[in-house]
């Protein structure tokens, strides 16, 4: 994303911001995940109509212009919060049309991950979409349903919606559903993408850690502390047994790789001899 972009996601985000503080106290969870919805709904009409999000990302036509469009066209259908959000979103100038919609989907996320956190159910959406990852990275059939480009957005979530009906927050659901059909990743990334966004709310990095064995509580607790002590905040430990490894661990955080499995150790050997 270029700087003009990221400028008015700023701008943006701080617009999302003051509308749902102007929710009174008793609404505002609800605001929060209403708003989040129908950015998602917002989106969703504009990937289908190519002038309409032409026409709200044009940087030549006027901002009142913009505005002008966006409620005429949105007004009926969404919240008070979400169409000042568009409104704002629409008045800046983007890169381009994708940077605009990307950048509500993203503050469609965060509203949702707020209803989350004021309902202290923000731990749990972040374990369930990391859980989700796995078990869409262990299920092949499932993951190229998700994947294939001619599957139906309506049929991938369906099928979502069978997976996790009563097993998960409301929350959860709602985002790995809206993900599902817009996927840009594979579709076990993508959700771990929601569970680090869960995670950053709340200042935290989650390392995704691979063992070659189970590993206890003790253990679990004992790596979280060193690697928040490394990283000077705290950490998300979420463990995968992954046996290739051999022994040893492999976790990454953010971008950050440390491979201390016994694969890891015998592969730069190899490298070494070579």
């Amino acid at each position: 994303m270029y700087a003009a972009s990221r400028e008015a996601l700023t701008h943006t985000r701080s617009a999302l911001e003051s509308a749902l503080a102007g929710v009174s106290a008793g609404a505002a969870t609800a605001a929060a995940a209403q708003t989040g919805a129908e950015l998602f709904t917002v989106v969703e009409v504009l990937d289908g109509q190519r002038t309409l999000r032409a026409s709200l990302s044009d940087p030549s036509a006027p901002a009142a212009v913009r505005q002008a469009l966006a409620e005429q066209v949105f007004s009926a259908k969404v919240s008070a919060e979400a169409l000042a959000t568009l409104k704002a979103a629409v008045s800046q100038d983007w890169s381009s049309s994708a940077d605009l919609r990307n950048s509500l989907v993203l503050l469609g996320r965060e509203s949702l991950l707020k209803a989350a956190d004021d309902q202290g159910q923000l731990d749990t959406v972040e374990d369930e979409l990391f859980r989700l990852g796995r078990i869409v990275a262990g299920d092949s059939s499932l993951e190229q349903a998700l994947s294939d480009r001619a599957t139906p957005t309506a049929a991938k979530r369906e099928l979502l919606s069978k997976l996790l009906y009563g097993k998960v927050t409301a929350i959860t659901e709602a985002l790995a559903k809206q993900a599902a059909g817009r996927l840009r990743t594979a579709p076990a990334d993508a959700f771990n993408e929601l569970s680090e966004l869960a995670a950053a709310r709340r200042d935290k990095a989650v390392a995704h850690v691979r063992s070659a064995s189970a590993l206890s509580a003790d253990q679990e607790e004992r790596l979280a502390a060193i690697l928040t002590r490394t990283y000077g905040k705290p950490v998300t430990v979420h463990v995968e047994v992954d046996p290739e490894l051999l022994s040893g661990l492999v976790v990454r955080v953010g971008d950050e790789v440390i491979d201390g499995s016994a694969a890891g150790r015998l592969a730069s050997l190899r490298k070494t001899l070579k």
